[in-house]
């Protein structure tokens, strides 16, 4: 029975990247033949790359992200020395087999490093929130000069900002660029305070429309 391909659909613009090391696709790429152990050798490179701190491992349990169970893959990891493991207190850890992470296992190994009591690693990367795929759902079709725009506004305000402001914009029914971009001047001039701008949704969408900023939005 054939199942059906869920439709990727596209990668974002910006985007975060993730360097992975050319010995990957030199050699452990012709030479992994499992797709598990393919996934979770990725998905080791994209964490240990976004970590920070000299300290860097992962649990059994950070690669059920990506395999359900990960145990068999992990020990072909291993094996073929992609991945570096370290039992502490019955627990396993994996280290990235680079020489940052050789020198890490092996001070963990002899006991010069500790993981302090109650530590978490740290979790996987956030997702960004995509403002442009949020504009055509909630606004309208991108135009390229939208999209320049959008651009603009990323690298100007945080993207959880622009998410929020085209909240507002389509709580208050005004479905336009210049209005959010409206709201997006104020916090930045003002402050940006989430709770209170929620609340006084209403009364931005009056202050924006009938206010200083009623020249930028078109009715």
């Amino acid at each position: 029975m054939e199942h059906s391909l869920k439709k990727f659909s596209g990668y974002i613009d910006p985007e975060t990247f993730t360097q992975i090391p050319d010995t990957f696709f030199q050699q452990l790429l012709k030479e992994i033949a499992e797709t598990d152990e393919l996934k979770v050798t990725l998905y080791a490179l994209w964490r240990f790359e976004h970590m920070e701190g000299r300290l860097r491992f992962l649990r059994v349990k950070d690669f059920a992200e990506v395999v359900p169970d990960p145990s068999p893959a992990l020990e072909k990891a291993v094996q073929r020395g992609s991945l570096l493991p370290v039992e502490k207190d019955a627990a396993v850890l994996y280290f990235l087999n680079s020489p940052r992470g050789r020198a890490a296992a092996e001070a963990f190994a002899k006991g010069q490093w500790e993981v302090p009591q109650g530590a978490v690693q740290s979790n996987p990367p956030p997702e960004r929130p995509n403002i442009f795929k949020l504009y055509e759902e909630n606004i309208g079709p991108l135009t390229p000069l939208l999209a320049d725009s959008l651009k603009d506004a990323e690298q100007t305000y945080p993207p959880e900002w622009v998410a929020e402001a085209l909240e507002v914009a389509v709580k208050n029914n005004k479905r336009n660029w210049k209005y959010v971009e409206a709201i997006l001047k104020r916090w930045k001039v003002e402050g940006h305070a989430k709770k209170q701008d929620r609340r006084d949704a209403q009364e931005d969408g009056r202050r924006y429309v009938e206010g200083e900023y009623a020249d930028f939005i078109e009715h």
